[in-house]
């Protein structure tokens, strides 16, 4: 069982940046990747970036070139590093871990809201 919880979430402003991040704790074999996911209000939620624990990183287009994602083997946590927010990133931000024997854990979201 492994338990995610988000932190780093608020209030900011168009063109302002924010810190994400998402520590996993629990009894679990290995974590392979870890992703962050949003939701927006009336609508599905989307992959925003994932990273491999090899550090390969994937990012949705919408957001590329102004989000990084990075992780901490060792201290089980995944960043997202949020550059250039826009009106449109506001959304609750899911961290995702995934692993062996079918790990597939989500965390309870934090809120970003983007002011214009």
């Amino acid at each position: 069982q492994v338990q995610l919880v988000e932190s780093g979430g608020g209030l900011v402003q168009a063109g302002g940046s924010l810190r994400l991040s998402c520590a996993a704790s629990g009894t679990f074999f290995s974590i392979n990747t870890m992703a962050w996911y949003r939701q927006a209000p009336g609508k599905q939620r989307e992959l925003v970036a994932v990273i491999t624990s090899g550090g390969d990183e994937n990012y949705a287009d919408s957001v590329k070139g102004r989000f990084i994602i990075s992780r901490n083997n060792a201290l089980n946590t995944v960043y997202l590093q949020m550059h250039d927010l826009r009106p449109e990133d506001t959304a609750v931000y899911y961290c995702n871990a995934r692993g062996a024997y079918f790990l597939n854990s989500w965390g309870k979201g934090t809120l970003v809201t983007v002011s214009s």
